[in-house]
Parts: structure tokens; C-alpha cells; sequence
């Protein structure tokens, strides 16, 4: 059976059948909410990449003469069209960084939420993205002293393994971090996350008894 929040009774099938150590059982396996969303980074996000994006834009467009802003009669010789080629190739990555910013980060980041999958055996709770390559992360439960919930109104929510820092709050997967201020890891935007999280917690308690 599949589906968010749905039960699985066997590994056969699932994304993680080929992770599973031998004896090892699968409990719950769920994916984060799909389609296009704002998250509570883009508060900020949003206004900085219309700054950058657009100034970017304007300037590489300045430089072209699209604007007519930059407009001159005599130019030195050996440049096409009277453009200078370095400054139009210099504004390309900024522009292209601007576009990812304004509106390409969504659709990666909708992108890799679609390639995503968590699950629970009653080993560990595990983290599967395959976007480009598998990545595959494992907690075992001895190892979580500290289990987090972040809960939405909508009665999705984060589940975390571990302790968020102030500033993780707002950034997402479409957004560069420092490490200062790394994601911690977690089961993201996932629908019924109280529901997950109790299971979570019961499992854990039978793990530690």
C-alpha cells in the first residue's frame, strides 16, 4: 500500500527494499507534500531575489543596448556589434543565478521533494532522496536524544532528529546554507506529521525497553 502516511507491511515494492539490512522490517513510508510551495525562508527570499535577479537582468540588458540606457555612437574596434564581449559574457552567470532565485529554486525544490521518500523500520528511520544520484541517511534510535515536531496548521509539519538552530527556520532545499547554520536532518513538510511522530516516539520507547 502507498501513499502518504500509508502503512507499508513489506519492504517489497518500496523505494527502500534494496537498503534494508536482512530481518529488518518496514513499518511506515511516506513522502513530503508534493507541487510548488512557498516555505517560511521565501519571507526574505523572495524581496532578495527580486533585487538581485532584476538588477542583474537590467544591467546584462544595459549592456546589450535592449535598454537604450547605454547607447554610444563611436565604439573601439574588434567588438561585435559594438558590444563589448567581456562585460555581455560577465553579466551571464548573474542572471542565470537571478532566474534560479525568482522562480527556478521552486521547481528544484519541487523536484526533489518528488524524488524523496522516508520510512520507518524497527531499526532506524531513514531519509532516501534520488534525485540525480541516491543519497540514502540512517538514524538509529538509540541515537536520537532529541526528536523535534514543527507543526503547521494544516497539520503538516517537520520532524526533527535533533535540535534546530534559530536560523533554520527559514531556509529550505532551494537555498544555500552556511555551517553555521546547517538543516538539521528530519522529515520535512510531511503530511499528518503528529501522527508520524508518535509512532516515532512509540517505537523508540519498545526500542529502548
Amino acid at each position: 500500500m502507498n501513499g502518504f502516511g500509508s502503512p507499508f507491511g513489506s519492504s517489497f515494492g518500496s523505494p527502500f527494499e534494496s537498503f534494508l539490512d536482512p530481518g529488518e522490517r518496514l513499518l511506515w513510508s511516506g513522502q513530503p507534500k508534493q507541487g510548488v510551495r512557498l516555505q517560511a525562508g521565501d519571507l526574505f527570499m523572495i524581496p532578495f531575489s527580486l533585487m538581485w535577479g532584476g538588477f542583474a537582468i537590467f544591467w546584462e540588458a544595459s549592456v546589450l543596448g535592449i535598454t537604450g540606457l547605454n547607447h554610444h555612437p563611436a565604439r573601439p574596434s574588434g567588438n561585435a556589434g559594438g558590444i563589448p564581449l567581456f562585460m555581455a559574457l560577465w553579466g551571464i552567470p548573474f542572471v542565470l543565478v537571478g532566474l534560479y532565485m525568482i522562480f527556478g529554486r521552486f521547481f528544484y525544490d519541487a523536484a526533489l521533494r518528488r524524488k524523496t521518500w522516508y520510512g520507518i523500520t524497527d531499526r532506524r528511520l531513514i531519509i532516501l532522496k534520488s534525485l540525480f544520484t541516491k543519497n540514502m541517511s540512517s538514524f538509529d534510535y538509540a541515537s536520537l536524544t532529541n526528536l523535534n515536531l514543527v507543526e503547521r496548521n494544516d497539520g503538516s509539519g517537520d520532524i526533527l532528529f535533533g535540535t534546530p538552530f534559530p536560523m533554520t527556520a527559514f531556509s529550505n532545499s532551494s537555498w544555500p546554507r552556511s555551517n553555521r547554520y546547517p538543516l538539521v536532518p528530519g522529515f520535512y513538510l510531511l503530511p499528518g506529521a503528529r501522527n508520524v511522530y508518535n509512532q516515532i516516539r512509540e517505537i523508540q520507547q519498545r526500542a529502548k525497553k
